[in-house]
């Protein structure tokens, strides 16, 4: 492959303007070509391009045209960096009037030196915002594609369409299906701007001639004009590819141009390192559907602000991912110390997900035509989400990672929009990792609140995801999450239903339909705000995966907690609360009597609870501390509201103590170690960074 770089342009404006600028800060720039002017971080416009093409791995040769009024300027500076002076082509011209034009300029390079490969093409004159990027991922998209390529990027705000070529691309294909010269305003919606940096097939050359034949004006004979002519009359296939950084052409240009962009870019380049990027995702949990997202069914489901997995991305010289010193563990105390964590928390821990997540994001960039700069990173991650009890622990990492690659690199919500990136989060998991697993919990993570979502099979094979719909949670009433300490792997639930389901099975094939029948009924009952209804269709949908899965695979565990839900309901998860927040208070070491007195009554005020219908194995686990209770504070406000006989000693059975930890009250998380069992009322909004 063959690069040629363009700087015969003649620039009579700007310099111009720096001949007749009064205040002398430009005058050393007197008769400076446009592409041997100072760029960012002091070095010249073109010494940027030739540090990036000069890659013998990439190009075999990289030629210079030039005219002839400027000519020995290049000579010197090819002799000064290196570049092969024979490879300085002169056009001949000398004024703006007697110029070839850039096509023309092209032709002229090709002919002279008898080229027969792949050209790339690239204005040197051109500033480029980020100096970084890879120019061999540009070459490999190209390779991947049967036409040319054209490079564009998005237009910043306050850049008019009217001043550059704009392409309309297709998203699926990445083909170009129209190119505008210089368009005028409301002629196209796009804003997509294409530059000077082409590449084009060996077959396609002579078209340069036949174009040239056409236009015997150098002012006709543009690269705009040209595409125009390839892509709009030939109906060529010429691919886009976009670059998430912007350009300007110091062409017919101002000096006040010159000198805004530059201290523009300038700047953007100074901002990009400074500061560390941190994003979110949070958990979420099923409300109704639950699995029916991977069997074309429908579901709701919403993120929980009590949990979250937290992705910090700062730039740094060369990759690194940093291992996380609990999930990553590469050290035990003894052997022994090894088994009982690997037993519980398995082999695997998130390192895995930000690797993956890195690569599949390159693969998706590479493929989707996006080019990234060549800046490297260092990623952390932390996360209190619990580990395999099907609160999306996995896909909120990845999500939290690709939300920091998209802001790192740039990229839209144009370029990666929230359905698609919602299917990426879930291939980086099935596809790179293999974990069992469906797109309810990536959607809901990407869309964030409480979200409807349909799969049916028609909108999944015809646009490759289904339809999400954001639900009102100003109105949600309170809600309780339990969940076990020693799960088991979360995928493992899934057992051979999907085997079931693609053999036609008729019970599991139903049960799908039921399911997106409930979570259509739970839909209009969230509008209406019926809750105990829903909690019925809950009910349903909970009996309904039981008679699927078998409780052999649900396991005793998830049985258990949810038996306990049935008996105690709402009320009983509520006095529970109070029982373990007030011995929370009689705990920390820093109040006083008066103060936990003082919180206790308030607690106990904000909303009054008993006992009575609380089963006697919720409170055996407390039977010490509410002994210790009981004895130091005989006239407590809960005295008042509890049924005396679940206070008598005889009641519990236990003397297993209850564990409490000081930072997880701020979650309003509490677990029971002695009934191995979690309680959380949870948000269903995630509050603001």
């Amino acid at each position: 492959m063959i690069c040629i770089l363009l700087v015969a342009g003649h620039g009579t404006v700007l310099q111009t303007q720096i001949k007749n600028d009064d205040t002398g800060l430009y005058s050393h720039l007197t008769g400076v070509p446009k592409a041997l002017l100072p760029g960012i971080r002091g070095k010249k416009i073109l010494d940027f391009w030739w540090e990036t093409v000069n890659m013998r791995q990439l190009f075999t040769e990289v030629y210079l045209v030039t005219n002839a009024d400027k000519y020995k300027h290049y000579e010197r500076w090819a002799t000064a960096n290196d570049f092969p002076v024979g490879n300085v082509i002169n056009d001949g011209s000398t004024t703006l009037e007697d110029r070839l034009g850039a096509v023309a300029d092209l032709e002229l390079a090709i002919r002279s030196r008898k080229l027969l490969d792949d050209i790339v093409v690239i204005a040197g004159d051109m500033l480029c915002a980020d100096q970084n990027f890879d120019i061999a991922q540009v070459i490999r998209f190209f390779r991947s594609k049967p036409g040319e390529l054209i490079i564009y990027y998005e237009l910043e705000e306050g850049e008019k369409s009217s001043s550059r070529g704009i392409v309309e691309v297709c998203p699926d294909t990445h083909r170009i299906c129209r190119f505008l010269e210089k368009p005028q305003e409301g002629l196209t919606a796009s804003r997509l701007a294409s530059v000077v940096f082409y590449c084009i097939q060996r077959e396609t050359l002579p078209y340069l001639s036949d174009f040239l034949s056409l236009q015997p004006q150098a002012t006709d004979r543009t690269f705009g004009q040209f595409w125009e002519w390839l892509i709009n009359e030939k109906q060529l296939d010429v691919f886009g590819m976009k670059l998430p950084t912007g350009f300007q052409l110091i062409g017919q240009v101002g000096l006040s141009d010159y000198t805004k962009w530059l201290t523009h870019y300038s700047t953007k380049q100074q901002e990009i390192p400074a500061k560390p990027i941190t994003c979110r995702s949070y958990a979420r949990v099923g409300l109704m559907g639950n699995p029916s997202d991977g069997f074309n069914g429908k579901t709701i489901a919403m993120t929980i602000s009590n949990f979250w997995a937290e992705v910090t991305l700062v730039e740094s010289p060369t990759l690194v991912l940093v291992p996380h010193p609990l999930n990553d563990p590469t050290e035990f105390g003894s052997l022994q110390d090894l088994f009982c964590i690997s037993r519980k928390e398995g082999y695997l821990g998130g390192l895995r997900l930000l690797q993956a997540t890195c690569k599949k994001f390159y693969q998706f960039c590479s493929k989707q035509g996006i080019a990234l700069t060549k800046q490297n990173f260092t990623l952390k991650y932390d996360t209190n989400i619990p580990r395999q009890v099907g609160l999306a622990g996995s896909s909120a990492i990845v999500s939290a990672t690709l939300k920091c690659l998209m802001k790192f690199y740039n990229i839209t919500d144009n370029d990666l929009p929230k359905p698609i990136r919602a299917n990426f989060i879930l291939n980086v998991e099935t596809d790179e990792l293999f974990i069992t697993a469906g797109l309810q919990d990536r959607v809901v993570q990407v869309y964030e609140g409480l979200v409807y979502m349909d799969f049916s099979k028609k909108l999944m094979e015809d646009q490759g995801y289904g339809n999400y719909v954001p639900m009102d949670t100003s109105e949600l009433p309170p809600f309780w999450l339990a969940y076990l300490s020693d799960p088991s792997d979360s995928g493992r639930i899934h057992s051979n239903v999907r085997q079931r389901w693609l053999n036609e099975e008729p019970l599991v094939v139903e049960a799908m339909k039921t399911f997106a029948e409930l979570t259509d009924k739970a839909r209009t009952v969230l509008q209406e705000r019926n809750w105990n209804l829903l909690a019925q269709l809950m009910d349903q949908n909970f009996e309904l995966r039981r008679s699927v899965y078998t409780d052999d695979c649900l396991g005793p565990g998830n049985l258990k907690m949810v038996q306990l839900a049935r008996q105690v309901g709402p009320r009983g998860f509520n006095c529970l609360l109070h029982l373990l927040l007030l011995i929370f208070l009689l705990a920390v070491p820093f109040q006083g009597p008066t103060e936990r007195i003082i919180c206790l009554h308030l607690t106990l005020s904000s909303e009054p609870f008993c006992l009575n219908n609380t089963p006697d194995t919720f409170l055996r686990p407390l039977q010490p501390a509410c002994t210790r209770l009981f004895n130091s504070f005989p006239q407590s406000p809960l005295l008042l509201t509890t049924d005396p006989k679940y206070l008598k000693s005889c009641t519990f059975f236990t003397s297993a103590p209850c564990t409490l930890s000081v930072p997880l009250i701020q979650t309003h998380v509490f677990r029971l170690a002695a009934a191995n069992l979690h309680s959380s009322a949870f948000q269903s909004r995630p509050p603001p960074l």
